[in-house]
């Protein structure tokens, strides 16, 4: 592993979007991270797409994404013998992750208490719905969660949707990856922290917590105000312009509230006295007439296709054309910066493509560049003695 984290060692016990996504960002960055599966395997191995070709139900498009780069062994943690040998294994690892259920791992006594006394350095982090009583028993820590449920709770849907309709989710997962994506900054803190003072901790993160997080700006908006901000669609309370806007051949995103950028644009579109009419000349102004705005330039930007808006106004004001993945395909820039990433696939003689990682060194490369595991490829007497063997605490 080459990346800034090797040779941090992770013990990854957790499923579906959440864990998987955390722990997927540390293996990027250079961990040595084994998922630790029960025999049926994590329920991921089971959904697809999958390679006509390919490994099929075991290996699909979702598993592949968010558990490249990690190592998979299997153990029944049910059973006395699985208990023992994770325990062997928390011995000489640096973290383990997990995003069961609140009182999961107390049942099966492998509690984070339990697993400290074994490793006193040990980093043990949870994702959970509502998190965990030690940091804040919730009303609902007992409640299950996916990512919609977050998103609704925590904020997002009450300002995602159109004015007029009803609320809409967001495409991605972001209950899931926004709450993955703090977990393993969590841990990176954490284990620093290990490494300077010889002790661990246990931290957690709450997916509720996490979208709440993301929708800061509603907290603000009712505390300074006392209004309750509702769905705008595409546009934003406090800047204009700042929307998704129609060409004659596509959508272009178009935030320039600055007053410079409007400037530009009211040259370009041929009302030079937008610039300088005190209605729009400020964003607050254009705020207050943002409907006005979005009609003029509503108008010009339909009347020309992506390809002539973004020329036009590309490089000078923040601009962009609403990009489906193919586009993305296409885009120098996607290839350039390594955002779509090979990797190989059992059974077929070609490779399938994942996201890349966004976080780029230039001394420590974070590329992933090795393919998820199949169930139980490392066998865990083997990682046992291979870790073992390689202990750095010695």
């Amino acid at each position: 592993m080459t990346g800034p984290l090797a040779p941090m060692r992770v013990l990854d016990l957790t499923s579906m979007l959440a864990g998987p996504y955390a722990t997927m960002l540390l293996a990027d960055l250079g961990a040595d991270v084994v998922k630790v599966e029960p025999p049926s395997g994590d329920a991921t191995r089971q959904l697809g797409p999958f390679k006509a070709d390919g490994a099929g139900p075991g290996l699909g498009g979702y598993f592949q994404s968010v558990n490249r780069g990690k190592r998979s062994i299997v153990l029944d943690l049910k059973t006395p013998e699985g208990r023992d040998r994770f325990l062997t294994l928390v011995e000489r690892a640096d973290v383990v992750v997990e995003n069961y259920s609140a009182g999961v791992m107390e049942r099966l006594g492998l509690a984070y208490e339990t697993l400290a006394g074994v490793n006193r350095r040990l980093v043990y982090a949870a994702i959970r719905g509502f998190g965990d009583p030690r940091t804040g028993e919730s009303p609902y820590v007992s409640w299950p969660a996916f990512d919609v449920v977050a998103q609704a709770m925590g904020g997002f849907l009450s300002v995602t949707g159109t004015s007029d309709g009803a609320p809409v989710k967001a495409g991605p997962g972001i209950g899931d990856i926004f709450p993955g994506a703090l977990a393993a900054l969590g841990v990176v803190a954490a284990v620093r922290h290990a490494d300077a003072t010889g002790e661990g901790q246990f931290l957690d993160v709450a997916m509720y917590d996490a979208v709440l997080g993301l929708s800061e700006r509603i907290v603000y908006q009712y505390s300074y105000s006392g209004v309750v901000p509702k769905p705008q669609g595409n546009g934003h309370p406090l800047l204009c312009p700042f929307d998704i806007f129609q060409t004659g051949d596509g959508w272009v995103a178009l935030a320039a509230p600055s007053d410079r950028h409007w400037r530009i644009i009211a040259e370009v579109i041929d009302r030079a006295d937008m610039a300088v009419d005190q209605r729009y000349a400020t964003n607050s102004a254009r705020v207050r007439h943002c409907s006005e705005v979005r009609s003029v330039l509503g108008t010009w930007l339909l009347a020309r296709t992506n390809q002539e808006v973004v020329s036009a106004l590309g490089g000078s004001v923040p601009i962009g054309p609403v990009n489906d993945v193919s586009a993305i395909f296409a885009d120098r820039h996607a290839a350039v910066r390594r955002m779509l990433v090979e990797v190989d696939e059992p059974g077929s003689p070609d490779p399938v493509t994942i996201a890349g990682q966004p976080i780029k060194f230039t001394r420590t490369p974070a590329d992933p560049t090795r393919r998820g595991p199949l169930l139980g490829e490392v066998k865990p007497q083997d990682l046992v003695e291979a870790w073992a063997r390689s202990d750095r605490r010695t």
